[in-house]
């Protein structure tokens, strides 16, 4: 063995470029691996509300930009073949025979030796002490657990309620996607299909940051034209509205001044006249009828009249608020 093993031929072997290739791609996937560990740190970042993110964002976000490629290759290679695993092997049942034979060997081994030396082979292979999971393990399992699922939950919260629109967009088009795909492709097939999406959209966002970044922001000053130009629409239409309903308001103000005033004018002029006839056919005493006419004009004088100012239309508003928003009158 030893001189196989120090021969020129293993030597190659190991000295030559192929090995140097290997150790060196090996150590530089180590390397990712451990930069990839490194950054699970909390983020300066916070969510719209100020609440601070979870390490796991900035885990993702480092695993999801391609910033260590081989880890990143590596991950979707691992979920890739779990995900066909999971589909063409029989993962449970390769599980409960694997369990039934080594609990009937270790069964068997054991009688047989207490049958055979008076004491079973499991009993000499038994640790003197079974191992335990430390509590500072179990509390930093649940710790990392805690952040874990946290992390899902604001990121669910900060798509739902829009905290970045474009974010928004697309868990839209990906739930209608998937709404109608799920009737014709099995779970596995859409667990494949949206870890690639996953994985590779932010790979063609990144190396085509400038185009696209640029196609968004043409997309966005459309948008922000119509909806000026719609916020336009809508003010002079509400200018309009409101100069109607003042000019409306005048009018019905007027015409309630004038039949106010034709109908005191009348008032008095019947009281008037039924106070000369009065007087002719001798009812009353010219004295009584002048009394009884001085007490009718003060009544009409303390009756309510129309009021003297226009009354307070929208574009008396819009004028006192300096806003061209409809008012609410009070």
């Amino acid at each position: 063995m030893d001189s196989i093993k120090n021969s020129q031929t293993i030597q190659n072997i190991q000295n030559g470029p192929v090995a140097e290739k290997t150790r060196a791609e090996a150590a530089a996937t180590q390397n990712e691996f451990s930069n990839l560990a490194n950054s699970r740190q909390t983020p300066n970042t916070t969510t719209a509300t100020g609440q601070p993110l979870t390490h796991y964002h900035s885990m993702f976000y480092t695993l999801l930009s391609w910033q260590n490629p081989r880890a990143t290759a590596i991950s979707y290679a691992a979920i890739i073949l779990a995900i066909f695993a999971g589909r063409y092997l029989p993962i449970v049942r390769y599980s409960l025979r694997l369990t039934w034979i080594v609990l009937g060997i270790t069964a068997a081994a054991e009688i047989a030796g207490r049958m055979v030396l008076g004491q079973g082979f499991a009993t000499k292979m038994r640790p003197k002490q079974y191992y335990t999971i430390p509590r500072e393990t179990l509390d930093s399992m649940m710790g990392d657990l805690e952040q874990l699922v946290n992390f899902f939950v604001i990121e669910f919260q900060r798509i739902l309620f829009a905290e970045n629109v474009y974010a928004t967009v697309a868990a839209f088009f990906a739930s209608l996607t998937t709404y109608f795909l799920i009737k014709v492709t099995p779970a596995w097939g859409l667990a494949l299909l949206f870890t690639t999406v996953l994985y590779f959209v932010p790979l063609i966002y990144i190396n085509n940051k400038e185009l696209i970044d640029s196609h968004l922001e043409n997309a966005g000053n459309i948008v922000n034209e119509q909806t000026r130009q719609v916020r336009d629409m809508a003010s002079q239409h509400t200018s309009k509205a409101m100069e109607v309903s003042s000019n409306t308001l005048k009018q019905y103000s007027a015409r309630a001044s004038e039949m106010v005033g034709q109908a005191q004018t009348k008032t008095a002029q019947t009281a008037v006249q039924a106070k000369d006839t009065a007087v002719q056919q001798g009812v009353v005493s010219p004295e009584t009828a002048n009394d009884l006419h001085a007490k009718t004009e003060q009544s009409l004088r303390s009756a309510p009249s129309a009021p003297a100012t226009e009354p307070r239309g929208p574009d008396t508003l819009q004028a006192e608020t300096g806003s061209a928003e409809p008012v609410l009158l009070q």
